[in-house]
């Protein structure tokens, strides 16, 4: 895709001096007003390439200076007419999940189960920031994670590999859109290559064990997507995987990543992760750490400036040929042609109309929560109920957001719930009684007794997920408990809305709560698609894109595993000496799992053919599988209809179940849809202990349900 820009670029290059091509591979902090002057000689003399518009490496959750198109402008004016090169810089900030307009954080954007909404939503992400300069986002994340202790499983998609691999692909292409060079495009950045989300512990920036085996078939399938989708850039992870930083890897960064995956784009690190080879015990020195960085693959380092300082150095003495760090900046270059940045280096900014970026904040919000428990058809509630309305998220703005949202706006423009609340009652005979500030009073009990139900706001702070924001134990706080202690015990019925960024352990709040909406850290519009689903406006079709744990003592704990030779596969299915003495072993509630207000049910799915050769197979023959599924309710609802596989006997050990497919369908009341799989080589084989792609001979099952746990099979066998 981008080698087309090879020609231009080497015609580039040849201009360059060695400490020019070097200046490309520099990418530095925004300027303070301390040091602007100091800036713009650096940038006059070629030895900055790119910035990175924010001051420090854990801009989620601290705060940073607004982006300023005049300044960047007044940059880049230097650059492209005060330097001898007269190479535009490249500005990059984190726009993970929304810029003004902030949408879903990503684990919850993937419970939606619909690629090609994100996309939209992701392009109106890609307008607003590209309206104020921003050339390039470092996202999406793309992270397969089993851990949800992680700070960071809020950004990507949970713990499926082709969910994450469609949602990736959805997402790289809403960034890039289908012409770089066009105003409303950022260039993307698939992060973090790879197998951060594996951090030992859910500990951020930690130690991985993968085997070949595991990154192939588990973690490697969303970069894949994403290069094939045309991803413009990869940022490489802090991580170390069997004792190899990645980031001075040429296995993971030169020949998995440019050879396996076909990536033409450029590396980019991740924050100070060079400098790290020197903690992390592979580097003696600043110039080890450049050598062993550039030399692996990694092109463009990130703020740590052992580039700068000793590329020219090693080249000249002859450690590093000159070559090697050519082909680095001939990479880079390449990028900013395809951006189109020599024809258009400035932006003249423009205001974007919000409008519809706003409602497909609120749709995508409202598609992505989940409703994990409805006893007795509590919700929807009726709005002529009077409700009482407590917990600390009932004036919540800025943790709705989630982190990483450097630029959403807040105020009016992020309603809290309690705001959304009274507008959906707007006109009503309800009425919506509610706490100060969510504070537990002594007189609650007699306010709880004086309303018909309890809708109970709660959840985790944008502040307690994101970067280094680890939890070792993931339950809501005991105040929150407590509350909904005493909600129960006033006898009302209880709805608990939790607003969070991870898969809470809520074994020690469930039995309390008649009703359970997760409303994740859903974006600007996050309260009013969690009230109007609480009264019925939208029906909940959101799935769950990552298994929800009892305790945290379960962790980790995911659908897609292996049989083991005993009984101790509790996710399918309690038994004797199943996982703990202690606990159930199976999940509060597993992948794929949502309900809806109506109800749908699935026929057996059936297929155009019992058996099929290897050798159609390889051929590009597929097996047609399809199931009828009827919405048997009074509603309009949405259904995710899910395909899962299971390969009974190969020659390595395979998952339990794979997810393979799905298809988001809307039925009215009483009506029947045929949903239609086509399965060929591509879903039915795995990548061998030799990374080698295989499809083998045997029996195969082929499961159309509602959630990863469904027995609704039809068996095949490949002969």
């Amino acid at each position: 895709m981008y080698e087309k820009f090879e020609k231009r670029a080497e015609e580039i290059l040849c201009t360059l001096t060695l400490k020019e091509k070097i200046g490309q591979l520099n990418q530095v902090p925004q300027p303070v007003a301390g040091n602007l002057e100091e800036t713009k000689e650096r940038i006059r003399r070629g030895e900055i390439g790119s910035f990175i518009l924010c001051n420090s490496p854990t801009a989620g959750n601290e705060e940073q200076q607004a982006v300023m198109v005049d300044l960047l402008n007044e940059l880049q004016k230097v650059a492209v007419e005060e330097s001898r090169t007269g190479i535009p810089l490249l500005y990059g900030r984190d726009v993970i999940h929304g810029h003004h307009t902030v949408y879903p954080i990503g684990l919850a954007a993937a419970c939606s189960f619909d690629p090609e909404l994100v996309k939209k939503c992701y392009h109106c992400i890609a307008k607003e920031a590209a309206s104020e300069s921003v050339h390039w986002t470092f996202s999406p994340m793309i992270d397969v994670c089993h851990e949800p202790r992680w700070g960071r499983i809020i950004e990507g998609q949970g713990e499926d590999p082709y969910l994450a691999s469609r949602m990736a692909e959805a997402m790289v292409k809403g960034f890039q859109g289908e012409d770089l060079t066009a105003d409303d495009s950022m260039l993307a950045c698939a992060k973090h290559y790879v197998g951060y989300g594996a951090s030992e512990g859910g500990r951020d920036y930690f130690r991985t064990e993968i085997s070949d085996y595991t990154l192939f078939n588990s973690i490697l399938p969303p970069f894949r997507a994403a290069v094939k989708a045309g991803v413009a850039t990869v940022m490489s992870s802090f991580n170390d995987i069997n004792g190899q930083p990645v980031t001075s890897s040429k296995k993971y960064l030169t020949d998995i990543l440019r050879g396996e995956l076909g990536f033409e784009g450029f590396v980019v690190s991740d924050w100070t992760a060079v400098h790290q080879l020197m903690k992390q015990g592979v580097a003696r020195n600043s110039a080890d750490c450049a050598r062993l960085a550039l030399t692996a693959g990694l092109d463009m380092e990130m703020t740590d400036n052992h580039y700068i300082a000793n590329l020219e150095n090693l080249v000249l003495s002859g450690e590093i040929s000159e070559e090697v760090v050519d082909l680095a900046v001939k990479r880079v270059l390449k990028i900013k042609i395809a951006k189109g940045l020599f024809e258009k280096p400035y932006k003249e900014p423009y205001k974007v109309d919000r409008t519809e970026h706003i409602k497909l904040s609120e749709k995508i919000a409202a598609e992505s929560m989940v409703l994990v428990k409805n006893e007795d058809n509590l919700l929807p509630l009726s709005k002529d109920m009077k409700v009482a309305l407590y917990g600390p998220f009932t004036y919540e703005r800025r943790a709705l957001q989630g982190s990483w949202a450097l630029d959403g706006y807040l105020g009016a423009s992020t309603p809290n719930f309690l705001e959304a609340m009274n507008e959906v009652m707007a006109g009503q005979k309800g009425h919506i009684h509610h706490s100060y500030e969510g504070v537990l009073h002594d007189d609650c009990t007699y306010i709880f007794s004086q309303n018909d139900v309890i809708v109970l706001a709660l959840g985790e702070s944008h502040a307690a997920t994101g970067e280094a924001r680890c939890s070792a134990d993931i339950v809501l706080a005991p105040n929150q408990v407590e509350m909904a202690r005493k909600a129960k015990q006033s006898g009302k019925k209880v709805v608990g809305v939790i607003f969070c960024g991870r898969p809470l352990a809520l074994e020690n709040i469930e039995p309390y709560l008649d009703a359970i909406l997760i409303a994740w850290h859903g974006g600007t519009r996050c309260a009013h698609a969690a009230a109007k689903t609480i009264f019925g406006e939208y029906n909940p079709c959101g799935k769950t894109s990552v298994t929800f744990v009892r305790k945290t003592g379960q962790i980790p704990l995911y659908y897609n595993i292996t049989k083991s030779g005993r009984n101790v596969d509790g996710y399918y299915g309690e038994g004797y000496a199943q996982n703990y003495i202690d606990s159930l072993g199976s999940p509060m509630y597993p992948f794929g799992y949502g309900l809806s207000y109506t109800s749908f049910e699935y026929s057996a799915p059936e297929v155009d053919k019992a058996t099929i050769s290897l050798d159609g197979l390889l051929a590009g023959e597929n097996v047609r599988v399809a199931a009828k599924i009827k919405n048997t309710g009074e509603r309009t609802g949405k259904e995710t209809v899910q395909l899962y596989i299971r390969d009974h006997v190969a020659s390595c050990m395979r998952p339990i179940r794979e997810l393979k497919g799905f298809e988001k369908i809307e039925l009215a009341a009483g009506e029947e849809k045929e949903v239609v799989f086509n399965v060929g080589a591509e879903s039915l084989g795995f990548y061998n202990f030799e990374n080698k792609y295989v499809v083998e001979k045997g029996h195969i099952d082929l499961f159309i349900g509602e959630n990863c746990l469904t027995n609704n099979l039809v068996t095949i066998e490949i002969v």
